[in-house]
């Protein structure tokens, strides 16, 4: 691939992946003034977004075109060529194209990669039995949804963000739900113990069965399934559920001789191996200055990551970094968290441990805000989130007074 416009800026753009990193790209392409061609790739029949489908999606209160990320008119209004359920088979730098799966070619003078991952499978004797389920795509979740009917016995297992959903889902949808995770609290290195503790105990009170342990083996057994802890425990199921995370197709990556590593490596700006080449979301490994590689797995963080490749690609300064944010719903709360909370550093309680709402706050030895969450306390972290943009030293006093509104910590 080569550019080919005057100035060294790409004229022709391909993005492969239309979800929110894909998305991001190219509306920040367009807003920085790029007037050349955009071609958005996409298996899928239109973009929509993912953090629903766990929820709303699954509960049946939201369908297809209600999660669409953008509008069907944004196509035009953006002069963008979408091609929808195709897929990019192979990156062809020296001809300056990209090969899709029904052998036509979408000419490229640089590329996006945003194909984002695909669910990680359970590594253990029946694993990847047909009733044995995951979560990631819209069809993953209508495929669900039809499963998940009142009576239903469910075995979701793994108690992370999906994990955690799709069980409060299951069981508002009248399924008998048992949860299997070998950690406990689950989310801890995210929320931080007390607000971990807080949201796995809210499992039992919803009526979820929950099981503290490994899983062995799954099997059919008469019609239905069979799960087999690493206890010798046994557990029946009409449905089971998956949710251990993600892994990343490296095949096409790989066969354009970019450096791929559980994902596309890249640099701070998102480019990867081969300088026409970008990468972002899910799909892309930023190596950090120490030459760690590091994956940001969350909405705001692919929205971002697609922007800067953005930027990037036209050789514009690159967006402000925000710390990374994510949410969660289940059993009627609402999770948010904010920066790290595995730091180690002092910590700072807003609430009390068994009730809402409840928010927590890390400190740096130096007294500055690095990481928050919170249950039922959006105000907290929308605050939490600017402090820690910032690099601000808030008083701990007003972090900890429920009294005081977030806004307050804004003014010191």
């Amino acid at each position: 691939m080569s550019v080919r416009s005057a100035g060294g800026v790409p004229d022709r753009i391909v993005v492969v992946g239309a979800g929110v990193a894909g998305i991001a790209a190219v509306e920040h392409l367009r807003s920085l003034g790029h007037s050349g061609k955009i071609t958005l790739i996409d298996a899928g029949e239109q973009p929509y977004d993912r953090p629903p489908l766990s929820k709303a999606f699954l509960l049946g209160e939201a369908d297809v075109e209600q999660i669409r990320l953008v509008p069907e008119t944004w196509f035009d209004d953006n002069d963008v060529e979408l091609r929808a359920r195709r897929s990019a088979v192979r990156l062809r730098p020296a001809e300056g194209s990209v090969e899709l799966d029904d052998g036509s070619h979408a000419p490229a003078d640089a590329v996006l990669l945003a194909t984002g991952g695909i669910a990680r499978r359970l590594p253990v004797p029946g694993g990847d039995l047909p009733g044995v389920r995951v979560l990631r795509t819209v069809d993953d979740a209508r495929a669900l949804r039809e499963a998940l009917v009142p009576g239903a016995r469910a075995v979701v297992i793994g108690g992370g963000l999906i994990g955690a959903e799709v069980a409060s889902s299951a069981v508002a949808l009248g399924c008998e739900v048992t949860l299997i995770e070998p950690v406990v609290p689950p989310l801890e290195p995210a929320v931080g113990t007390e607000i971990a503790t807080l949201l796995h105990r809210q499992h039992t009170q919803a009526g979820i069965r929950l099981v503290t342990d490994t899983v062995a083996r799954i099997e059919e057994d008469r019609g239905h399934l069979l799960v087999a802890t690493g206890a010798g425990q046994e557990y029946a199921a009409d449905v089971v559920v998956t949710g251990i995370g993600m892994t990343v197709p490296g095949d096409l990556a790989r066969s354009a001789g970019l450096d791929t590593a559980d994902g596309v490596i890249v640099d701070r700006f998102h480019r990867t191996s081969h300088p026409a080449v970008f990468a972002a979301g899910d799909t892309a490994r930023i190596r950090r200055p120490d030459g760690t590689l590091h994956r940001r797995e969350h909405w705001q963080a692919a929205r971002q990551d697609g922007r800067t490749a953005a930027a990037a690609m036209l050789g514009q300064p690159l967006p402000a970094t925000d710390p990374d944010w994510f949410w969660s719903d289940r059993h009627g709360v609402h999770v948010e968290g904010v920066g790290d909370l595995r730091t180690g550093g002092r910590r700072v309680l807003r609430g009390a441990p068994d009730s809402l709402p409840l928010a927590v706050f890390d400190l740096a030895d130096d007294g500055r805000l690095l990481g928050a969450a919170a249950v039922d306390d959006p105000r907290a972290i929308a605050a939490a989130r600017r402090l820690i943009s910032a690099g601000a030293v808030p008083d701990p006093d007003l972090l900890a007074d429920t009294s005081v509104n977030p806004r307050a910590w804004l003014r010191r």
